[in-house]
């Protein structure tokens, strides 16, 4: 079954020139997000050392090709990873749409998903090592985080460490499907008892507002039913608790917008992340539309749909 597109997903017409450089930590879903991209039209060139970028972009003027490129650069490209910043501000000055997407995860996860997976790290020193062995795991995790630190705050972060991969395929689509804009505003709703996300520039809580996990009739509904919608317009702490967090992102997107950010995660957290925080998600995604670019995400609830379709 393919993908669905989220609705709040705001379409455009992309750029002649537009490239997509995914990055992030080894295990995190690099592989899972070049894919994805392939098969929505993007010519995708992996593990690409940081000083060919230029003169692949070059090469495709010059031959007056026309297409969307994807490029995977990780720590693996050694001392040339120090030149990328410089040469992402060389194309963005020669009018090349970059868009910079960064995955990351816990180190509990990652070192997960090498032990399943039974493979070594590729900066592990010592190939030959059990890929168990977590002391010498964990340090090469940390080293790597520290060699791609720069490139992850320049760049948009999704944490993948609750995302099934069909989650993160619509991710990836939301995001470079996006229209192109100075900044675009992303509202995620995540459960607290399940971790902040790791993406979020900002972060609410929520928990203190009227749950409706406790009227029996709303407990199997989520914040994107009208009766819980109805429900929660009908709490006074509700509507000013959003009347904030509105007023807030608005006071601060000029200097945002300003910074010349990509991308701002505003993350909002409730105790299942189920009905308070996906309803404050959606209408501030609502209330911002028109004024910004703005894509919604639920955590919980894609992962859930994300089972379902398993």
């Amino acid at each position: 079954m393919p993908d669905p597109v989220l609705p709040n997903l705001v379409p455009s017409a992309l750029p002649d020139r537009d490239v997509v450089l995914v990055s992030g930590t080894s295990g995190s879903g690099k592989s899972v997000a070049m894919h994805v991209l392939e098969d929505i039209g993007y010519f995708c060139v992996d593990n690409l050392p940081p000083e060919l970028l230029r003169d692949l972009i070059r090469l495709e003027r010059e031959r007056g090709i026309k297409r969307r490129i994807a490029v995977s650069i990780d720590a693996r490209t050694g001392s040339g990873f120090a030149g990328l910043l410089p040469a992402l501000g060389q194309l963005r000055a020669d009018g090349v749409h970059v868009r910079s997407i960064f995955l990351d995860a816990s180190s509990d996860t990652l070192l997960r998903r090498f032990s399943e997976s039974r493979r070594p790290h590729p900066l592990a020193q010592d190939q030959q090592l059990p890929a168990d062995d977590q002391r010498v795991l964990l340090e090469t995790i940390e080293l790597e985080r520290e060699l791609l630190g720069p490139l992850r705050e320049v760049s948009t972060v999704i944490d993948t460490s609750p995302l099934r991969p069909s989650q993160l395929r619509v991710w990836i689509r939301n995001l470079v499907e996006a229209a192109p804009s100075s900044l675009t505003l992303v509202f995620e709703s995540f459960a607290f008892k399940r971790g902040v996300p790791l993406d979020a520039d900002y972060v609410f809580d929520v928990r203190m507002l009227p749950n409706p996990h406790y009227v029996r009739e709303l407990r199997p509904l989520t914040g994107r039913d009208q009766p819980v919608v109805d429900y929660l317009l009908q709490q006074p702490d509700v509507v000013e608790m959003v009347k904030q967090i509105e007023s807030f992102v608005a006071r601060w997107l000029p200097a945002l917008q300003h910074d010349q950010r990509s991308y701002v995660t505003v993350a909002i957290g409730c105790t299942g992340g189920q009905h308070r925080s996906v309803y404050c998600a959606e209408e501030l995604t609502r209330r911002f539309t028109g004024r910004a670019t703005t894509l919604v995400r639920h955590r919980e609830l894609d992962a859930r749909e994300a089972w379902g379709r398993a």
